[in-house]
């Protein structure tokens, strides 16, 4: 036991001091004490000075600590990779059994000695026995992370490790494994590391998305083992046809990697399914790795920008040039009087100087479609025109012009622009500017102000806005063509003139997510994993509210549908969909509120790729490695009798005592308070008995 105090303990002898000044300067003035025995008065003189310095005592704070010890069994860990490539051997009808059967043995010979916990891992980390052995990943090293993580600090007697050792996700479980100090982990391996003769699809590199009539690239990644001096071809399958083929011949006889590239078109919008098979060849352990898909979402990804203005004008000619560079942008370039009004299919409208041939019949058109548009409004655009475009913005009707270079705001959070992009526009020459004082309403968000030499004035050159779900840009000055001369004199390259108007035209073109109905949903899911889709809904004032009842129907591509019903989770909705078979699907999710109907379709796809059937032999070498850095041993599964001796041989895995401190203080313990005032009630009592008061 051990005495701590907020201050030093020391200080109880000046308080013994003062309790004793204190008593004597109390009876010293009671001359009735000197007709009393002296027993009586030493005894008033020594409860007064207890009691006192007892109450000082306990003003120090003073702690007591008390220490206890427990004991703890030690854990043992069975950790079981429950993926499917333990059923991918000779020896796979009996994996299942021969777990049990060490997990029985284990039980019998420690089950009093150890406190025995089993996981797997695999999709996940979870504490079971029941080893199904169907997971369709092995992350091997999330069950060392876990462990880690869940028995820090405790006592863990050893870890059984139970895998083939091939792992499909995450990193290495041996860096995982060496966070678990001074704990032997064990390994009983599965399946046999000798190779097998196969060919077998080890990787498929792909985009993701591709755009139509575009050409994309497939990447492909054969293993060949023990095939010999072969050869073999490698074909691209587009809906039951071989679309791009190339033969591959194999030179060395244990192992051979071979690297083939495809670069298909795209001719069909929607997810496309795409086959990678390489033809077998006699002999082969296993075809099933042969042949794996992937699916690729085409997009018509072009969109239609129309570029109007009253004359013709370099600008133009330069935004132009820009557009045209991207081959996913039809540009439609007219003059005000020749220009249809035709705005289907139109995803931007760009409109250099209203001002020059201004047309009111055009504004209307433009303004009631509801599309985005980007004015460039130069000195030749007086404030009454701009008042009609309704963008927020006025200045004086002066003749006068300036010339400003472009500042950037660095505050500007609409999109993002690159540091080269901003440092190219501190050299940008300057545009030609309407003098006078710009004033924008609050809506608007200011991209480039005018900038003179180093002073960067409030007045903008290029900002942002939106009004009633109409996004609009506008360009304050006349001369980027400039810009792009200069860059190329100066780079041989325009660059960043591309991406300013490019960034600009992105940003105008994204449509925004306004609908009171959202639909969380991964466009791509792998085969066996688990689906959980989340929706929200939103109140005219954009609350999140989960009155409305949220339905969700799936149909798969043979056409069947299911039905399904959101549930509510906190201000959301969920619904768990569980794992679904490999292909495409179709989705709709409907909900009706205040009388107004709400819908959304979509679809995803389930890629069908086993990833634990690439492997047909096993790798024991990470489990190997562990067992040596933590001082334990390796045994084939069949001999998991032996690892059961072995563990019994050690000594090291013992209980462990635990030392628990407890600190208490003085004013916790109720008997020292009635020590305290039985000794001031006995110097009554006695002061009483001898007649005082």
């Amino acid at each position: 036991m051990r005495f701590l105090a907020d201050t030093s303990l020391a200080w109880i002898i000046p308080m013994a001091i003062l309790a004793g000044l204190l008593t004597w300067v109390f009876y010293r003035k009671e001359p009735w004490t000197q007709e009393i025995p002296r027993w009586a008065r030493r005894s008033l003189y020594g409860l007064r000075f207890t009691s006192l310095l007892l109450i000082g005592i306990l003003l120090l704070g003073i702690l007591f600590e008390s220490i206890s010890y427990r004991n703890e069994k030690p854990v043992f860990i069975t950790l079981v990779d429950n993926s499917q490539s333990l059923r991918n051997y000779k020896d796979s009808a009996v994996v299942q059994s021969r777990i049990a059967a060490f997990q029985a043995g284990l039980k019998e010979k420690f089950g009093e000695q150890f406190d025995l916990v089993s996981y797997t891992t695999g999709n996940s980390f979870k504490q079971t026995a029941d080893f199904s052995l169907r997971d369709s990943k092995s992350n091997l090293s999330e069950g060392f992370e876990q462990i880690y993580s869940k028995y820090y600090n405790r006592n863990i007697g050893g870890i059984v490790f139970i895998s083939d050792g091939n792992f499909n996700e995450g990193p290495n479980p041996v860096y995982a494994a060496e966070k678990i100090a001074l704990t032997p982990i064990f390994g009983l391996g599965v399946g046999d590391t000798m190779p097998k003769r196969d060919q077998l699809i080890r990787d498929i590199s792909s985009n993701e998305i591709a755009f139509l009539k575009n050409k994309f690239t497939v990447e492909v990644d054969v293993e060949a083992l023990k095939i010999g001096k072969r050869s073999s071809t490698v074909s691209l399958i587009h809906n039951g046809k071989t679309v791009a083929s190339t033969g591959i011949n194999y030179e060395d006889g244990d192992f051979d990697f071979k690297h083939v590239s495809f670069e298909p078109e795209a001719t069909e919008i929607g997810f496309q399914q795409y086959t990678v098979e390489v033809r077998p060849v006699d002999g082969e352990y296993t075809v099933k790795n042969n042949r794996r898909s992937f699916y690729i979402e085409v997009l018509d990804g072009r969109n239609k920008v129309v570029l109007l203005a009253g004359a013709p004008h370099p600008d133009v000619a330069a935004l132009k040039y820009v557009l045209e560079k991207d081959e996913n942008v039809q540009v439609e370039s007219k003059l005000i009087n020749d220009w249809d009004k035709n705005l289907d299919k139109v995803d931007l409208v760009i409109w250099h100087e209203p001002g020059v041939n201004f047309n009111a019949g055009v504004l209307d058109v433009i303004q009631r479609s509801g599309k985005p548009v980007l004015y460039f409004v130069g000195p030749n655009t007086n404030n009454a025109t701009v008042q009609k475009l309704d963008v927020g913005m006025s200045f004086p009707n002066s003749s006068q012009t300036d010339e400003v270079q472009p500042g950037f705001n660095k505050g500007f959070e609409l999109f993002e622009v690159s540091t080269a992009l901003q440092d190219a526009l501190r050299y940008y020459p300057p545009v030609v500017v309407r003098y006078g004082e710009v004033k924008l309403g609050n809506q608007n968000k200011v991209l480039l102000s005018q900038r003179l030499g180093e002073v960067v004035k409030k007045d903008p050159v290029l900002f942002f806005g939106e009004k009633n779900n109409h996004k609009y840009g506008v360009f304050l000055g006349e001369g980027i063509w400039r810009w792009k001369l200069h860059e190329f004199s100066k780079s041989k390259s325009t660059a960043m003139f591309e991406e300013f108007v490019q960034k600009i035209s992105q940003y105008l073109v994204v449509k925004q997510n306004a609908s009171s109905l959202r639909i969380t949903l991964p466009r791509r899911f792998m085969k066996g994993e688990d689906m959980k889709i989340k929706a929200e809904f939103y109140n005219e004032a954009l609350e999140l509210i989960t009155k409305p009842n949220i339905s969700f129907v799936l149909t798969d591509e043979t056409g069947k549908k299911s039905n399904f019903e959101f549930g509510v989770t906190g201000n959301f909705y969920s619904l768990p969909l569980g794992t679904l078979k490999p292909g495409k699907y179709n989705w709709i999710a409907r909900t009706e509120y205040a009388e107004k109907k709400h819908e959304k379709k979509g679809i995803f796809v389930v890629e069908d790729v086993d990833l634990e059937a690439l492997d047909t032999r096993a790798n024991h070498t990470s489990m190997l490695q562990m067992a040596a850095n933590s001082n334990a041993k390796f045994f084939p599964l069949k001999d998991y009798s032996e690892l059961l001796k072995a563990i019994d041989q050690r000594d090291d895995i013992a209980e462990m005592a635990y030392a628990e401190s407890a600190y208490n203080d003085l004013l916790d313990y109720i008997w020292l308070l009635l020590l305290i005032a039985l000794l001031l009630g006995a110097e009554w009592f006695l002061r009483r008995w001898n007649g005082a008061y």
